[in-house]
């Protein structure tokens, strides 16, 4: 029989003292190891109470993360973390919409948070509705989005371009992660200029629902902003300024 071992600390003082040394790469360490603990069935013992009281005033999220409305998908409890911990947008399909990117120039530049992350899960429902070509209502608009994304997978035959196919549903998946994260980097120089500065970062991820395990992408926001702006065109527009 397995049992759930809950590991007993205060973590009152991972939410203030942590927060003032708090840094992009520890950011994504705090995430690293809250998946590892919930692939392992394993979770800290929060006194949420008490970080209700702490927040009561004032919040640091040290992650801000955009994710899927999916059901499955939440990311405090995937990444074991508490309130106040982190700023989450969830949009079907973790679009980075208009909306979506303000917020996240809001986590960053007034509450501090450090890292930016993209997250998307296997077995998709926009997904799959996209790579089926459905038409739903206002998610319409949603498909389109995510329909760029599958237009840069090109090895696979049109007779398996489809929700039958998981590897297929699955790629096009981490693909709109990635274009996503481009998104954000064209749209915002807020979160630019925070990442040249490197007071924040950006990172993709993907999430299986199979396992509950979080698989980062090595692509930051670093590489995107070199692979987007080092043509001369870019230099000439607004957003790149």
């Amino acid at each position: 029989m397995l049992f759930t071992l809950i590991l007993c600390f205060d973590m009152k003082s991972h939410y203030w003292e942590t927060r003032e040394s708090m840094t992009p790469g520890k950011a994504l360490s705090f995430l690293h190891e809250g998946n590892e603990r919930f692939t392992n069935n394993l979770r800290i013992n929060r006194n949420f109470l008490q970080t209700v009281d702490d927040t009561a005033e004032r919040q640091f999220p040290f992650a801000t993360i955009l994710s899927c409305s999916d059901s499955r998908v939440s990311p405090t409890l995937i990444f074991d973390q508490g309130l106040g911990d982190i700023f989450s947008i969830r949009l079907a399909g973790n679009i980075a919409s208009n909306n979506a990117i303000g917020s996240m120039e809001y986590a960053c530049a007034a509450l501090g948070s450090k890292l930016i992350v993209v997250l998307g899960h296997t077995n998709c429902g926009a997904v799959k509705g996209t790579c089926d070509d459905i038409s739903f209502g206002h998610m319409n608009e949603m498909f389109e989005h995510i329909r760029l994304a599958m237009k840069r997978e090109a090895d696979t035959p049109p007779s398996e371009r489809n929700s039958k196919n998981h590897q297929f549903v699955n790629l096009v998946a981490e693909l709109n992660v990635q274009r996503n994260m481009e998104v954000i980097v064209e749209s915002s120089f807020i979160i630019r200029e925070l990442i040249e500065n490197e007071e924040i970062d950006l990172v993709g991820a993907m999430y299986s629902v199979e396992t509950g395990k979080v698989t980062f992408l090595k692509t930051n926001g670093r590489d995107i902003m070199d692979s987007l702006f080092v043509s001369p065109v870019y230099q000439q527009l607004d957003y790149a300024k």
